[in-house]
């Protein structure tokens, strides 16, 4: 990749040798007489360094500085002041410079001082080059929909993103609040650093409070080693404290104390500790109704609640469905080593008619069991599982179709996919092995 580097300076002598000088060190160098067309061709190249002079005939270089950091943060200013004009490259340090010298000095300060500034300047390239990368992979633009109820909550979610307020995330299970957090991480400050995330359900208290903070070999039972909690292993970065309105009442108490001051002690330990991560919740519970039964703090309420989203779930967002089933088509009939192109109407108003109580999780699970079916390149009604139809239309027993046949119908696809696997088979149906001989027999699917 080219080091390229911008010269700005009316006297032409200067331009020049200065040009000579930085292209012999091998530099792709750029030079302009005036302000204006400096930054025509700022905007046009892709500049690691600018070196200008602080006095031009149309722009002060002190104002260049303020106008190339607002086009691009990553290169790096080097300003040239006249003899006896110290004051003004300290402006322009404070305005965002990376350093100044005074015209007609020694020249041979000029490359080292160019170096130090490239290397700031690639850098820095390569932080929003990965910044970059991050975002594509997680960030807003991954989730998808354009319902208006999806549109208010990334808006919402855009805003609060670059700051480091605490965020908590409502919506009912299944309706992608780790998805939001990692958008929100990843459009942050904090995107290069680590991203957790911990499910509070999930452990016991001790158990929970030791994966959180850590512990000190000794600690308990089992503690044969000292271990870093989550918060020091996401120093600088982002955690998800997910179902946070399972914490215990006690570990609340901690996790508070934490919030407010940026410490905590770890299990067997007499020191604090100090990190800088900022935390984001999430929870389908009714945080408000559970502080009036005793169940959660107050005080740790409304600090996390600094910031709140509201996510919807799927069946207030039903028109963002056939973009999901097609998004989910795609990712897991490549994973599943399927060829399926098309996704028939029937499908899709099938899957609009249903009431989605585990929302996106439950929808990619009924397209990944209905890809699991299919023989052809696509997917039809008549491969969505039983159970789904009978949720979906509890009068199905009573229509064209009724519920054995349809329970038929699902059982022999999935022995066909299963190549007879009887053991297989019932584990995907979630039923034992003999209710599915007994099924089979039933069904004389022998």
């Amino acid at each position: 990749m080219k080091k390229t580097i911008l010269i700005i300076d009316d006297e032409k002598d200067i331009l020049n040798m200065l040009s000579r000088i930085i292209e012999l060190e091998g530099y792709n160098v750029f030079k302009a007489p005036t302000g204006k067309e400096a930054i025509k061709l700022f905007k046009k190249e892709r500049i690691h360094v600018v070196i200008t002079d602080v006095k031009l005939p149309d722009i002060s270089g002190i104002e260049l500085v303020n106008t190339f950091k607002e086009i691009n943060k990553a290169a790096e200013i080097i300003c040239l002041t006249a003899y006896g004009k110290i004051e003004d490259g300290v402006k322009a340090i404070k305005q965002g410079a990376f350093d100044y010298l005074v015209k007609g000095d020694d020249n041979k300060k000029i490359l080292p001082l160019l170096s130090k500034a490239y290397d700031k300047a690639e850098l820095q390239y390569k932080i929003l080059r990965l910044k970059s990368q991050i975002s594509e992979q997680f960030g807003f633009n991954r989730i998808i929909g354009s319902s208006k109820p999806l549109k208010n909550a990334i808006e919402m979610a855009k805003r609060v993103a670059p700051m480091d307020t605490t965020v908590l995330i409502l919506g009912p299970t299944g309706s992608g609040k780790e998805v939001f957090s990692r958008a929100i991480h990843s459009e942050s400050n904090r995107a290069t650093e680590s991203f957790l995330a911990i499910n509070c359900s999930a452990l016991g208290k001790d158990l929970l409070e030791s994966e959180l903070f850590g512990h000190k070999a000794g600690a308990f039972t089992g503690a044969i080693k000292d271990k870093p909690g989550l918060f020091e292993e996401a120093h600088l970065g982002t955690i998800l404290l997910d179902e946070i309105g399972e914490m215990d009442l006690e570990l609340q108490a901690k996790l508070l104390r934490f919030l407010e001051e940026g410490t905590f002690i770890p299990l067997g330990e007499s020191r604090e500790k100090k990190v800088d991560v900022r935390v984001i919740s999430a929870t389908n519970k009714n945080l408000q109704k559970a502080v009036e039964e005793g169940a959660f703090r107050e005080d740790l309420y409304y600090r996390l609640s600094v910031f709140t989203i509201d996510l919807p779930g799927l069946d207030q967002r039903k028109k963002d469905i056939p973009a999901l089933a097609n998004y989910f088509v795609k990712n897991i009939s490549l994973k599943a080593n399927k060829n399926i192109k098309t996704v028939s109407k029937d499908f899709i108003q099938a899957l609009q008619e249903h009431h989605w109580k585990g929302n996106i999780r439950e929808l990619r699970n009924i397209i990944e069991r209905s890809i699991i079916l299919a023989n052809e390149e696509k997917l039809t009604a008549d491969l969505l599982p039983f159970d789904f139809l009978l949720n979906s239309n509890p009068g199905l027993s009573t229509g064209l179709y009724k519920l054995k046949d349809v329970e038929k119908e699902h059982i022999r696809n999935l022995l066909k996919y299963t190549k007879g696997n009887k053991t297989k088979t019932a584990e995907l149906l979630d039923i034992g092995l003999t209710t599915l001989y007994n099924k089979v027999k039933e069904y004389e699917l022998e």
